[in-house]
């Protein structure tokens, strides 16, 4: 990672090098904001990038749009995406996918270029399979304008992304999210330290996915957020607690088998950035939950 320090210094060359790619194979951007040196933070660096790109003329940002591959399209995978491209692709799934979400991500993208002429752009790192497809299915009827407005923003989401994994310096870039939980057994009155919890991304088509399985430390909580220092994609999640081999730990008195075992909480991500918090109360033969922040 590079400092904003070294790209103030930089030569220009070595500034350009650096953010070529924060948008997709255009290195006009960092062109541009190269002379506008020193930044005094990587907000004002982004929101000058930003500028950059919005006060372009519409055939500069149309060539913009155009850069970005399909999604899931094995045929552009074959031939070699650019490493962001690849990451961001990878990291919600869509070089895994079931023959059923292939299928529809295929049927979508057709129908996106068929009516548009260029590729449908979504910042997939704040997403999941399913949302990324409902989103196909939201903005299909726009018309063509809305749809290059639409793709300008997302674009500039995926370049926040980027600069901030480029980039450090002592502000940051508003594009982490975080999702955490905690454990309170009601029945002693304490947290519950020792509950197995497994956070799971739910699936509509294709297998749900395991996201992270962990335990409750001292203090009920777990000792990382189950999603963080990145956005929480918006989707659809399950948490599993297993309270069942928590309280037989303890020796409390339970039925057989025990009345509540596994306690699956279904909940929705609608917000990437934002910080959601879902807690259990629970005892042997109750829980409760709420939205936490």
């Amino acid at each position: 990672m590079t400092t904003l320090i070294d790209l103030n210094n930089a030569s220009r060359d070595d500034f350009v090098a650096v953010l070529a790619n924060v948008f997709e194979h255009s290195p006009w951007v960092a062109e541009q904001v190269a002379m506008k040196r020193p930044y005094a933070g990587i907000a004002q660096l982004f929101m000058a990038m930003k500028a950059a790109v919005e006060q372009a003329p519409s055939e500069l940002r149309l060539a913009l749009i155009k850069m970005h591959p399909d999604l899931a399209d094995k045929t552009q995978r074959a031939a070699g995406l650019t490493s962001e491209s690849n990451a961001e692709q990878n990291s919600v799934g869509l070089d895994r996918l079931s023959e059923a979400e292939y299928d529809a991500f295929q049927r979508v993208n057709s129908a996106y270029r068929a009516k548009f002429g260029f590729p449908y752009i979504v910042c997939v790192r704040r997403h999941t399979k399913d949302s990324i497809l409902r989103d196909f299915e939201r903005r299909l009827p726009n018309d063509a304008a809305v749809e290059m407005q639409n793709s300008v923003e997302e674009i500039c989401r995926i370049a926040a992304l980027r600069l901030d994994q480029t980039v450090a310096a002592d502000d940051r870039l508003a594009v982490h999210g975080r999702l955490s939980t905690h454990v309170l057994d009601t029945h002693s009155g304490k947290p519950a330290a020792g509950v197995t919890v497994e956070l799971i991304e739910l699936a509509e088509q294709g297998a749900s996915r395991t996201v992270t399985r962990t335990a409750t430390n001292a203090d009920g909580r777990t000792d990382h957020p189950l999603i963080g220092g990145r956005p929480v994609p918006a989707g659809q999640y399950e948490l599993l607690f297993e309270v069942g081999d928590y309280f037989a730990k303890r020796g409390v008195p339970l039925s057989n088998p025990p009345f509540l075992d596994k306690i699956p909480l279904r909940f929705s991500v609608s917000e990437p950035e934002g910080h959601l918090h879902v807690p259990l109360l629970v005892t042997p033969w109750s829980y409760a939950t709420y939205r936490g922040s």
